[in-house]
């Protein structure tokens, strides 16, 4: 008799098949489908979670194959955003789960309209900006978050639990100032640590989804290149602004664009306003009298004398070779917002 593709799982105590149909119910959002990302929605959609949300704004690159488990060189050659890259590779992998891949930069517009309606968060981002917000929106919805983090050979893993227990600010405290901290393009970052966080992430957003008892209530911090692993502790800080306070500073701070470097480019991403008046294909149409213009699938690139960039549907544009914030916006306002 041929058992089901679950059957292991099934088998396994903790979860078994009342399990399993809670797995099948649930919903997930993975936000950032890099090393980490990929590796646990991968994990996630094997063990037959219903609904996955994958949100990336980045498309695939070479650098990217050294840990990043869902993508080829194909995928490379192809300039294949990294959401619909990983939505095709997990849909071959398992065509029973709903996988929704959304090529967008999370900010404070959108946040919460791309969470409020899953059951748990997986963290596979790599900035600490965005993880800030992200722990506003879920402490303020209600929404479990799992919070991974590596580089170099070291990470950690905590999950945030609004209304149980400390928050994201709390285990990191303040955000601290850009480049006075350690980042995967400053001191590299290898696959068998990205796997180990990966996988802890999955293992938890599986126990929240089934309603476990054996769900992580201290933070994780784990080195594969020194062999340690370490939990311990974290105590909820009643002056904390977000889980203590109940303030959302970075959510509440909206502005017409939002400007941000990317790591290990030498180039800035600009992020309109989501207002609804954006038209993609009359912007287009514009910057095909002023150099030359190639329409993909999911983007347009745009090179001048003056200018080399990506823009994407939703408005959002890399600008390449660029030094600043300012000169980034000064093309951006010449060839997109005009």
């Amino acid at each position: 008799m041929q058992v089901g593709r679950y059957h292991r799982q099934e088998i396994f105590y903790p979860i078994g098949k009342e399990g399993q149909e809670k797995l099948k119910k649930g919903r997930v959002c993975v936000i950032g489908i890099g090393a980490l990302g990929g590796s646990a929605a991968a994990m996630l959609a094997q063990a037959g979670v219903g609904f996955i949300r994958l949100i990336d704004r980045d498309i695939v690159e070479l650098t990217n194959l050294q840990r990043q488990m869902l993508f080829t060189e194909k995928d490379v050659e192809d300039q294949v955003p990294k959401a619909e890259a990983a939505r095709e590779r997990l849909s071959q992998m398992n065509s029973e789960v709903e996988l929704e891949a959304m090529i967008v930069d999370v900010n404070p517009y959108n946040v919460e309209k791309l969470i409020t309606d899953v059951d748990v968060v997986v963290d596979g981002l790599d900035n600490l900006e965005t993880r800030y917000l992200l722990n506003e929106a879920c402490h303020k919805h209600g929404i479990r978050y799992v919070y991974g983090g590596v580089v170099g050979s070291g990470g950690m893993v905590m999950n945030v639990l609004p209304g149980e227990g400390p928050c994201l600010e709390c285990l990191l405290g303040p955000l601290p100032e850009e480049g006075s901290y350690d980042t995967c393009d400053t001191v590299g970052v290898i696959s068998p640590i990205t796997n180990i966080v990966a996988s802890y992430e999955a293992a938890e957003a599986m126990k929240i989804l089934i309603g476990s008892e054996s769900l992580l209530h201290q933070a994780i911090s784990v080195d594969a290149w020194d062999s340690y692993t370490e939990f311990f502790d974290v105590d909820q800080d009643p002056d904390c602004p977000v889980c203590g306070k109940g303030r959302y500073d970075r959510l509440e701070r909206r502005q017409k664009t939002y400007t941000a470097s990317l790591c290990g480019h030498d180039a800035y991403q600009i992020t309109p306003e989501d207002d609804g008046s954006f038209n993609y294909d009359a912007v287009v149409a514009a910057l095909e009298g002023e150099g030359t213009v190639e329409k993909k699938k999911f983007f347009t690139t745009f090179v001048n004398e003056e200018a080399d960039l990506k823009l994407f549907p939703d408005g959002r544009a890399i600008i390449n070779h660029v030094t600043s914030g300012e000169a980034a916006q000064a093309v951006f306002a010449r060839y997109i917002d005009r």
